[in-house]
């Protein structure tokens, strides 16, 4: 796998490297400084399986080096690793293209499962958007989620585990995993934690 890092600190540049070295072997890190320098990486080695990209630096910016690569390479997958934790800016960046948007605050479990969501074509989108709202949830989780899947999440925010949930349900704890991991897609979440969170903050549960 190759990821192309997009950052104006060679510390933080080298700490992503390292998360990203725990995927597995045969990671190829690309690094650049700033937005111009990053185009010219991807002018180089057109297709990375990842671009990570700092929203707020010197030269040209994460926003607009953002819009210029989903331009040019628009097949490339692009998450923004900031330290906004401004929703705002989440939503600017996820409406510019990005395909997910980790606040350096996040710890390296989240990372990996954001950058590994990326991957497999999904969007991670981090609780603090669904926080930073005071509005009811929006329609597309509403409808996303099943009422099957309403009533495992609502377990999911008594704490129980998946065995007690099928027992509740009477269903299969295979069944259950597979609710689970299509709640964690609709809320744009990675972990019960945060799926917590999200639901309790955005209504979907009381």
């Amino acid at each position: 796998m190759q990821f192309l890092i997009i950052d104006d600190h060679p510390i933080v540049r080298d700490g992503l490297a390292a998360v990203l070295r725990q995927l597995g072997t045969g990671v190829d890190i690309l690094e650049a400084g700033d937005g111009a320098s990053g185009l010219a990486q991807l002018a180089a080695h057109p297709a990375p399986d990842c671009v990570l990209l700092d929203l707020r630096m010197t030269g040209m910016a994460g926003l607009p080096a953002l819009v210029e690569i989903r331009q040019q390479h628009p097949a490339v997958p692009l998450l923004v690793v900031s330290s906004s934790e401004d929703p705002a800016d989440v939503r600017r960046a996820l409406a510019a293209g990005a395909r997910g948007y980790l606040p350096k605050s996040a710890g390296r479990n989240t990372m990996l499962a954001a950058v590994r969501l990326v991957l497999a074509g999904e969007v991670y989108v981090p609780p603090l958007v669904v926080l930073g709202q005071t509005e009811t949830p929006p329609a597309r989780v509403q409808t996303a989620l099943t009422p099957r899947q309403l009533e495992v999440l609502e377990r999911v925010c008594l704490g129980l585990p998946n065995r007690e949930i099928a027992q509740q349900l009477d269903m299969h704890e295979k069944t259950v995993k597979a609710h689970v991991t299509a709640v964690f897609r609709a809320l744009g979440v990675v972990n019960r934690a945060q799926a917590i969170e999200s639901a309790r903050a955005s209504g979907l549960v009381g």
